[in-house]
């Protein structure tokens, strides 16, 4: 396997001697991976905020009509304290609605259960794009660690052709370590047995599963839990809503605390990294 190094460092003084104006290859390989992608982008992240970031999920859902998109995301912040969640699910809350409206209902959001119904919070930072690049790393997809953390991430391109059909899903034929990545989450998030894949494979079908699974549990829910327990951990993310004065307060504290710019001042307010 290929295997590429990318990293964030910002842009600080006193300056960094190997990287004086910072480095910010994370983004940019994400960047180019999203604006290659064709029918798949597949995601797990603990955060999930910021509209410069998220932008370029957007361009591609916007740009090709057979691309969807799954995310599996942590329903409630680290704290889930009252300032907590002010501060950092309306920055979620405007992501998720860019990708909406560039997607609609080819953008699927999804947290995690257990099997007693707690929910789980997700702390894994992946990446798989039509099966064929993917990522796996300390960054989230937020401002701050695509440009002021210091975050590593490992961008795998796997030399071997998966067999599989559908074998060529994007622009370039499936790879056999991103693709079974792909598949071990989506068994484990589905209830699936080792196996069970063969409707996972196919992106349309996939993402259909998912939303079928995470509807059929939250009816199950949503009537009591009367009867046997469907299968699957998935729920459909709720877009939550923050109000009042704790929403200013929180508007402040996600500048300058949650999710600073560690950009250069020249490429701050751009969409450039």
């Amino acid at each position: 396997m290929s295997v590429q190094v990318l990293r964030t460092f910002p842009a600080k003084l006193p300056r960094f001697p190997f990287a004086p104006r910072g480095e910010r290859s994370i983004a940019r390989g994400y960047g180019k991976a999203a604006g290659r992608a064709q029918r798949l982008i597949y995601v797990e992240d603990q955060y999930f905020w910021s509209g410069v970031v998220v932008s370029c999920f957007a361009k591609a859902l916007a740009a090709r009509p057979e691309l969807r998109m799954i995310l599996v995301l942590s329903t409630y912040t680290t704290s889930d304290s009252p300032m907590a969640n002010a501060s950092c699910l309306p920055a979620r809350v405007q992501a998720l609605q860019d990708l909406y409206r560039a997607g609609g209902d080819r953008v699927g959001v999804y947290g995690i259960e257990n099997p007693h119904g707690t929910p789980v919070y997700v702390h894994s930072k992946v990446c798989v794009v039509d099966d064929v690049w993917m990522t796996v790393g300390s960054d989230n997809v937020n401002r701050r660690s695509w440009t002021y953390d210091s975050e590593l991430t490992c961008a795998v391109l796997d030399e071997r052709r998966d067999e599989r059909e559908p074998r060529t899903i994007g622009a370039d034929e499936a790879r056999v370590f991103p693709r079974e990545a792909r598949l071990t989450l989506a068994r484990e998030h589905l209830d699936r047995a080792d196996g069970d894949d063969a409707d996972l494979i196919d992106p349309a079908s996939a993402f259909e599963a998912f939303r079928t699974t995470a509807r059929d549990l939250d009816r199950w829910h949503d009537g009591g839990g009367v009867g046997p327990r469907p299968p699957g951990r998935l729920r459909s993310y709720v877009l939550p809503s923050i109000t009042g004065p704790r929403r200013v307060l929180g508007r402040l504290a996600y500048r300058l605390a949650d999710d600073p710019d560690g950009r250069p001042r020249s490429l701050r307010g751009t969409s450039e990294f």
